[in-house]
Parts: C-alpha cells; structure tokens; sequence
C-alpha cells in the first residue's frame, strides 16, 4: 500500500494543542457545509486525531462514522478515542472499502500532504454513493496566522529550506480539481475560525514538537537556534501582551457523487 505524500507521527497531545485548536471549530463549520446529519453514513479520509471525526459522531454516532488515517501515531490514537469506530490504517490514495459505503466522504486539511491528489479525489468518490456528497477543505495560502509566525521563524532559521504548498489551497483550484474529477453540483466557501491564547509559549510549545511537513522544529535546530526561533516567533506574532486571538481562514469544496 502506497503512502500518503506526508505522513503526521509524534505527539498526538502536542498535535491537539498546536493544530487541533482550530482544525476542531473548523470541523463543525465544515460538517454544517457539507450537509452532515442523521441518519448518514460518512467518511472522514486524513482523520488525523479526530477533530472531525469528533464532530461526525457527535452528529451521527460512532457506528455511522468510519476513518481512514495513514499514521500508525494517530489511527492508534482513534481507535483509543473512539472505541466501536471503524478506523483502518491507509491512504487516501487506496481506501479499503468498498464501491459506495458512504453517504459522504469528507478530507479536512489533507489534500496538500497527498502524494496523488487526483486519485484520492476519485477514491473519495468511488466509495460514496451515487448522489453522496464528496467534500474537502484547506487552509488558504497565508490563511493561519500563527503558521505565517511559524514559517517566519522556519525560513530566517533555514533559508530555503522547507516551503509550504500553494496548492489546492484557494476555491478557484479546488472547484477545478472536482470538476475534473467529474463531480456534480460544485460548490465552494470560505471559513474562517479564531482561537485565543494566554501566552506566546501556550503556542510555541506545541509548535515545535509536532511532525510532519518540513519535520519537528525541535529535532531540526539546536537548542540555541529555539531560543532564537522563539524570539523571532514572538515577534512574528507582534508581541502580544496578554490574551490575544489568532485567526485561520479555510477554502472549502463539496460536489455530488454521479
């Protein structure tokens, strides 16, 4: 079985702190776009976590809801969280299901890290039902705040290092990829989500132990390069004083299966 193009592993705590903190509010307004309600029988393909997923049971109940997550880290951490789910470890290049399972599949903040974006599109379709809805979401291009700080702190540490993607990253390029796809109906949205902190380092912590795109920050610079790093992150985020509120912005696409 192939592997997805980047594959997330390490702390699923720290996962849920630096990221999930918006993939989670981004998931109900995802959910809602999608037209997520009982009864139906969905797919959340890059499950990560569970943010999503989360959402999908609490709409449709664990037996209703299946995931498919290419890291060993974090399908284990989804078999933990949610017991009777069905979580199978795989790519959303290659999904083990068969022709029409679902009512829907959905893909949050996943269809950047693929090694094949086109035929995950098609896998999501082949297991939905004629007349199922097909969906995904990304963060658009300079759309998160925080990891406009992040990759601020990346790129003066390592310049030309790591970039991240632009692809399929705005509505124009998403509405395309499933019309190719030969989806119906195609529809597309923003959504835009905010999260507060306390400090600098309720956000920095997490940072920097996550895996996955360009690797840990922590594995990838000395200890003094993080002392570094952390001031220039501080700075990227402009000195906040106290509370302060960071924004994501999402582009979202759904179309109909047949």
């Amino acid at each position: 079985m192939s592997a997805s193009g980047t594959i997330f592993g390490g702390s699923s705590d720290a996962y849920d702190r630096f990221m999930g903190r918006y993939s989670i509010p981004l998931a109900a307004r995802f959910a809602d776009f999608c037209g997520i309600r009982a009864p139906q029988r969905t797919l959340d393909v890059g499950a990560g976590t569970g943010a999503l997923t989360d959402e999908l049971v609490a709409r449709l109940g664990e037996e209703n809801v299946a995931a498919a997550e290419p890291s060993t880290d974090y399908a284990a951490t989804l078999r933990s969280r949610f017991p009777r789910l069905d979580v199978r470890e795989a790519p959303a290049e290659e999904l083990p299901w068969e022709d029409g399972s679902f009512d829907s599949a959905l893909a949050q903040l996943v269809v950047v890290f693929l090694n094949d974006v086109q035929r995950a599109v098609r896998e999501l379709t082949r297991v939905t039902r004629p007349g199922g809805v097909v969906a995904t979401c990304m963060w658009e291009v300079d759309g998160v705040e925080m990891m406009n700080a992040l990759n601020e702190f990346r790129q003066r540490l390592m310049p030309g290092g790591w970039n991240p993607s632009t692809d399929y990253r705005d509505e124009a390029s998403l509405r395309t990829l499933f019309e190719e796809a030969g989806l119906r109906d195609v529809e597309t949205t923003r959504i835009e989500v905010s999260v507060e902190y306390e400090t600098v380092d309720e956000l920095w912590e997490p940072a920097i132990h996550v895996g996955g795109p360009g690797g840990p920050a922590v594995n990838a610079f000395s200890p003094e390069q993080l002392a570094a790093g952390r001031v220039i992150f501080e700075e990227a985020l402009g000195n906040p004083a106290g509370r302060y509120e960071l924004k994501g912005r999402a582009a979202a696409v759904r179309g109909i299966n047949g």
